[in-house]
Protein backbone atom coordinates (compact mmCIF):
# COMPACT_ATOMS: atom_id res chain seq x y z
CA UNK A 1 0.00 0.00 0.00
CA UNK A 2 1.27 3.46 -0.87
CA UNK A 3 1.46 5.74 2.12
CA UNK A 4 -1.98 7.09 3.00
CA UNK A 5 -2.71 10.40 4.69
CA UNK A 6 -5.64 10.96 7.01
CA UNK A 7 -7.02 13.87 8.96
CA UNK A 8 -8.01 12.76 12.43
CA UNK A 9 -10.29 15.22 14.22
CA UNK A 10 -10.84 15.01 17.96
CA UNK A 11 -13.72 16.90 19.57
CA UNK A 12 -14.53 17.61 23.22
CA UNK A 13 -15.28 14.25 24.78
CA UNK A 14 -13.77 12.07 27.48
CA UNK A 15 -13.52 9.48 24.70
CA UNK A 16 -10.48 11.40 23.34
CA UNK A 17 -8.42 9.19 25.65
CA UNK A 18 -9.69 6.04 23.89
CA UNK A 19 -9.26 7.62 20.44
CA UNK A 20 -5.51 7.83 21.02
CA UNK A 21 -5.35 4.04 20.71
CA UNK A 22 -6.89 4.28 17.24
CA UNK A 23 -4.38 6.97 16.28
CA UNK A 24 -1.54 4.78 17.52
CA UNK A 25 -2.74 1.72 15.55
CA UNK A 26 -3.09 3.75 12.35
CA UNK A 27 0.39 5.23 12.72
CA UNK A 28 1.80 1.75 13.40
CA UNK A 29 0.12 0.58 10.17
CA UNK A 30 2.11 3.17 8.23
CA UNK A 31 -0.65 5.73 7.83
CA UNK A 32 0.33 9.39 8.11
CA UNK A 33 -2.03 10.78 10.72
CA UNK A 34 -2.53 14.54 10.93
CA UNK A 35 -4.48 15.43 14.06
CA UNK A 36 -6.75 18.44 14.29
CA UNK A 37 -8.36 19.16 17.64
CA UNK A 38 -11.15 21.45 18.70
CA UNK A 39 -10.47 23.74 21.65
CA UNK A 40 -12.86 21.59 23.71
CA UNK A 41 -10.83 18.45 22.92
CA UNK A 42 -7.79 20.07 24.50
CA UNK A 43 -9.60 19.86 27.85
CA UNK A 44 -9.41 16.06 27.55
CA UNK A 45 -6.13 15.37 25.73
CA UNK A 46 -2.84 17.22 25.38
CA UNK A 47 -1.10 18.18 22.18
CA UNK A 48 2.13 16.52 23.31
CA UNK A 49 0.39 13.13 23.50
CA UNK A 50 -0.88 13.46 19.94
CA UNK A 51 2.48 14.73 18.66
CA UNK A 52 4.15 11.75 20.30
CA UNK A 53 1.77 9.30 18.63
CA UNK A 54 1.93 10.84 15.16
CA UNK A 55 5.28 12.62 15.02
CA UNK A 56 3.41 15.60 13.62
CA UNK A 57 2.34 19.05 14.77
CA UNK A 58 -1.21 19.20 16.17
CA UNK A 59 -3.48 21.83 14.63
CA UNK A 60 -6.19 23.51 16.64
CA UNK A 61 -6.30 27.18 15.67
CA UNK A 62 -7.17 28.20 12.14
CA UNK A 63 -6.02 31.72 12.98
CA UNK A 64 -2.49 30.70 13.98
CA UNK A 65 0.31 32.50 12.16
CA UNK A 66 1.00 30.83 8.83
CA UNK A 67 -2.14 28.67 8.98
CA UNK A 68 -4.59 30.74 6.89
CA UNK A 69 -4.82 28.17 4.09
CA UNK A 70 -4.15 24.99 6.06
CA UNK A 71 -7.76 23.87 5.71
CA UNK A 72 -7.48 23.88 1.91
CA UNK A 73 -4.10 22.12 1.86
CA UNK A 74 -5.19 19.49 4.38
CA UNK A 75 -8.36 18.79 2.39
CA UNK A 76 -6.35 18.46 -0.85
CA UNK A 77 -3.70 16.15 0.57
CA UNK A 78 -5.66 13.79 2.81
CA UNK A 79 -7.12 10.52 1.56
CA UNK A 80 -9.68 10.23 4.37
CA UNK A 81 -11.01 12.30 7.25
CA UNK A 82 -12.37 10.95 10.53
CA UNK A 83 -14.03 12.73 13.43
CA UNK A 84 -13.38 10.56 16.47
CA UNK A 85 -14.82 11.13 18.97
CA UNK A 86 -17.65 13.11 17.42
CA UNK A 87 -19.81 14.94 19.92
CA UNK A 88 -23.44 15.92 19.40
CA UNK A 89 -22.19 19.49 19.04
CA UNK A 90 -19.72 18.60 16.29
CA UNK A 91 -22.25 16.49 14.38
CA UNK A 92 -24.86 19.24 14.47
CA UNK A 93 -22.35 21.96 13.54
CA UNK A 94 -21.22 19.95 10.51
CA UNK A 95 -24.82 19.35 9.47
CA UNK A 96 -25.51 23.09 9.74
CA UNK A 97 -22.42 23.95 7.66
CA UNK A 98 -20.90 26.09 10.41
CA UNK A 99 -17.32 26.89 9.42
CA UNK A 100 -15.86 29.06 12.16
CA UNK A 101 -13.17 26.56 13.19
CA UNK A 102 -10.82 24.09 11.49
CA UNK A 103 -13.28 21.20 11.66
CA UNK A 104 -16.03 23.16 9.94
CA UNK A 105 -13.81 24.76 7.30
CA UNK A 106 -12.16 21.46 6.46
CA UNK A 107 -15.52 19.76 6.17
CA UNK A 108 -16.74 22.37 3.69
CA UNK A 109 -13.47 22.15 1.73
CA UNK A 110 -13.71 18.33 1.56
CA UNK A 111 -14.78 16.52 -1.62
CA UNK A 112 -17.41 14.24 -0.10
CA UNK A 113 -18.09 12.56 -3.43
CA UNK A 114 -14.43 11.59 -3.90
CA UNK A 115 -12.92 10.80 -0.48
CA UNK A 116 -14.35 9.22 2.68
CA UNK A 117 -15.36 11.36 5.65
CA UNK A 118 -16.05 9.16 8.68
CA UNK A 119 -17.81 10.12 11.91
CA UNK A 120 -17.53 8.09 15.11
CA UNK A 121 -20.05 9.39 17.66
CA UNK A 122 -19.35 9.31 21.38
CA UNK A 123 -21.81 10.83 23.83
CA UNK A 124 -24.45 10.14 26.45
CA UNK A 125 -27.28 7.97 25.11
CA UNK A 126 -29.84 10.76 25.52
CA UNK A 127 -27.69 13.10 23.46
CA UNK A 128 -27.21 10.43 20.78
CA UNK A 129 -30.94 9.69 20.62
CA UNK A 130 -32.02 13.35 20.72
CA UNK A 131 -34.00 14.41 17.62
CA UNK A 132 -31.50 17.19 16.85
CA UNK A 133 -28.56 14.77 16.79
CA UNK A 134 -30.50 12.20 14.78
CA UNK A 135 -31.57 14.88 12.27
CA UNK A 136 -27.96 16.03 11.92
CA UNK A 137 -26.83 12.45 11.45
CA UNK A 138 -29.48 11.84 8.78
CA UNK A 139 -28.49 15.02 6.94
CA UNK A 140 -24.79 14.11 6.98
CA UNK A 141 -25.51 10.57 5.77
CA UNK A 142 -27.49 12.08 2.90
CA UNK A 143 -24.37 14.01 1.89
CA UNK A 144 -22.29 10.83 1.83
CA UNK A 145 -20.73 11.00 5.29
CA UNK A 146 -20.13 7.52 6.70
CA UNK A 147 -20.82 6.70 10.34
CA UNK A 148 -19.19 4.08 12.50
CA UNK A 149 -22.07 3.40 14.84
CA UNK A 150 -21.59 4.02 18.55
CA UNK A 151 -21.42 1.06 20.89
CA UNK A 152 -23.87 0.20 23.64
CA UNK A 153 -22.66 0.23 27.21
CA UNK A 154 -21.80 2.30 30.25
CA UNK A 155 -20.86 5.95 29.74
CA UNK A 156 -18.45 8.03 31.78
CA UNK A 157 -21.49 9.63 33.47
CA UNK A 158 -22.53 6.24 34.89
CA UNK A 159 -25.54 5.77 32.61
CA UNK A 160 -25.79 3.13 29.93
CA UNK A 161 -27.10 2.84 26.40
CA UNK A 162 -26.00 3.55 22.85
CA UNK A 163 -23.41 6.29 22.49
CA UNK A 164 -20.09 4.83 23.66
CA UNK A 165 -17.07 5.12 21.41
CA UNK A 166 -16.60 1.73 19.72
CA UNK A 167 -13.51 -0.35 20.39
CA UNK A 168 -10.50 1.69 19.17
CA UNK A 169 -8.97 -1.36 17.47
CA UNK A 170 -12.14 -1.94 15.42
CA UNK A 171 -12.23 1.75 14.44
CA UNK A 172 -8.67 1.41 13.11
CA UNK A 173 -9.70 -1.66 11.09
CA UNK A 174 -12.68 0.25 9.64
CA UNK A 175 -10.43 3.18 8.69
CA UNK A 176 -7.91 0.91 7.00
CA UNK A 177 -10.73 -0.76 5.05
CA UNK A 178 -12.04 2.64 3.97
CA UNK A 179 -8.53 3.49 2.75
CA UNK A 180 -8.52 0.31 0.68
CA UNK A 181 -5.85 -1.39 2.76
Amino acid sequence: MASKNILFFLTGSIACAKATTTISRLAQAGVTVQTVVTPAALHFIGKSTLEGLTGRHVYSDMWADGAALDHIEFARNADLAIVCPATANSINRLAAGIADDLLGTLFLAWELDKKPWLVVPAMNHRMWQHPATQAGTTKLRGWGVRFIEPAEGMHACGEGGPGRLPDPESIAVDVLKALGS
